[in-house]
């Protein structure tokens, strides 16, 4: 890119807030700690901020990995960060390879909580181990590999092979099950997480396997020769263990638990993490994965660059470049929009984009990054993460005014405004006369940011698993309104 770009690219930045209104149709958080639990007293209020809450897990999808940026989130993350700032104690993550690592590390309390467990149906007093109560129930089912015949329920698969990843409420189901069903034969795996094992039985290896509903979900999209045979009628528990020493914190745990649950923290987590529509069918999916190992290449350097310009994440530029043209730098709608990112006739002169420069790669990439951190920037700082990048994509979509008239209809009808998955609600409504007609923006079809917003989250999470977090020197152009990004 040369640098005449550059300065006319920066230049019209200045000019961003002009169309904003207008539709364009994770390396972990460093944290300082001591290497010992300092004993403290555990209130509501406080513990000593020298304590440390030394938490031992395994990375999975479903409760505790890095996002785009390079961060810790996930369910059962984000329930422990926000109980470690309540109570003023420093989170100190540990990761452990598997199971049997991560019981190691409790039993011999080289860490205070274990993290990414199930409950065991009864608990053993002798066991050196205490658990939390329940935060969260799951439902079980059985999966297969699909080069098999479905079966539709247990007698189907007497005397085969059925894995399940070692935890103590999983093994617990399992002695249940083995009661009522004697002709299973029951492999238990000590796999570095539900993902490890559902690669299994994608590959061949299990011909079945006992997982979680919300585990077995996140994963189809993933690996595709694996699909629901049928559900067990079971549910198992998530809580944390901790040493038998602990229980001043298990104590100070449950009182926690108790609260998220009443203030709907716990909810807000699930449907965060777990809720969001799957608007990507497998077949997509697997396409999806082949233009990863063939097309991506070309682009990499491209969204990677952009990135370094305006903090981005490249592989979340990757996955909106893919569902706008589908990676063509010569794609063409009938609604106007050009090129590999779909940019407005309007938006791209407001850029300092002109008519060929939509169709060239880089510049589009580069002019729809900025833009994007510009939106996320004039958004209410009560819009947190991950809530801000996608109501930021709805944006992109649909433009920023009729995102604020979604807010305002929210606050209407008792909802949050500052919650993605309550605007989302809200943005359809925008299509019907009794709504828009008082709508400061009028008409929308509110519709369409929803399924893009949701379509971007489905690519973007298949890169993350795909494509390694790029380290970056984020650059700023001086003296311009572009050092904000």
């Amino acid at each position: 890119m040369n640098k005449a770009y550059i300065r006319r690219f920066a230049r019209n930045l200045l000019l961003l807030p002009l169309i904003m209104l207008v539709a364009c149709g994770p390396t972990p958080s460093s944290t300082t700690s001591i290497d010992a639990e300092v004993p403290a007293t555990y209130t509501r209020n406080g513990a000593s901020s020298f304590s440390t809450l030394t938490v031992a897990f395994c990375a999975d999808p479903a409760s505790w990995f890095l996002n785009g940026k390079g961060d810790f989130v996930g369910f059962e993350y984000d329930l422990l960060k926000s109980f470690s700032e309540e109570v003023q104690m420093t989170l100190k993550p540990t990761a452990s390879v598997n199971i049997d690592d991560l019981f190691r590390k409790l039993k011999s309390a080289q860490t205070s909580v274990s993290a990414g467990l199930y409950r065991p149906m009864s608990i053993d007093e002798n066991d050196k181990i205490i658990w939390t109560d329940p935060y969260y129930s799951v439902e079980t089912l059985v999966v297969y590999n699909t080069n098999l015949r479905r079966p539709k329920n247990w007698e189907q698969i007497t005397g085969d092979t059925v894995a399940y990843l070692k935890n103590p409420g999983m093994e617990s189901l399992v002695a249940e099950l083995a009661k009522e069903y004697p002709g299973i034969r029951w492999k238990p795996v000590s796999a570095p997480s539900s993902d490890a094992l559902l690669a299994q039985v994608d590959n061949g290896t299990y011909p079945y396997a006992l997982v979680t509903a919300h585990r077995a979900d996140l994963a189809r999209n993933i690996y595709f020769s694996f699909a629901t045979a049928f559900t067990t009628g079971y549910e198992v528990e998530m809580a944390w263990a901790l040493p038998d020493n602990k229980t001043y914190l298990r104590n100070v745990l449950n009182e926690y638990i108790a609260r998220s649950k009443e203030n709907g923290l716990i909810d807000s987590l699930v449907d965060r993490y777990f809720n969001h529509p799957q608007q990507v069918d497998r077949n997509d999916a697997g396409i999806f994965q082949t233009r990863i190992r063939e097309d991506l290449p070309e682009f990499k350097d491209i969204f990677k660059s952009a990135q370094e310009m305006t903090g981005v994440e490249w592989r979340l530029l990757a996955a909106i470049a893919y569902q706008e043209s589908r990676w063509d730098p010569l794609a063409r709608s009938e609604t106007g929009v050009r090129g590999f990112m779909q940019i407005t006739l309007d938006t791209a002169r407001h850029l300092g984009l002109d008519e060929a420069d939509r169709f060239d790669a880089e510049r589009s990439v580069h002019a729809a990054a900025v833009y994007l951190q510009m939106i996320k920037d004039r958004l209410p700082e009560e819009i947190v993460e991950p809530d801000r990048t996608w109501v930021t994509l709805a944006a992109y979509n649909i433009g920023l005014g009729h995102i604020e008239d979604a807010q305002r209809l929210a606050r209407k009808k008792g909802l949050s405004p500052y919650l993605w998955k309550d605007i989302r609600k809200m943005l359809p409504l925008l299509a019907r006369a009794e709504y828009y007609q008082s709508a400061r923006h009028g008409y929308a079809r509110g519709g369409m940011p929803v399924a893009f917003v949701d379509r971007v989250r489905a690519y973007y999470d298949i890169l993350l698993r795909h494509e390694p977090h790029h380290e970056h020197l984020q650059l700023h152009v001086k003296n311009t309104e572009a050092s904000k990004v």
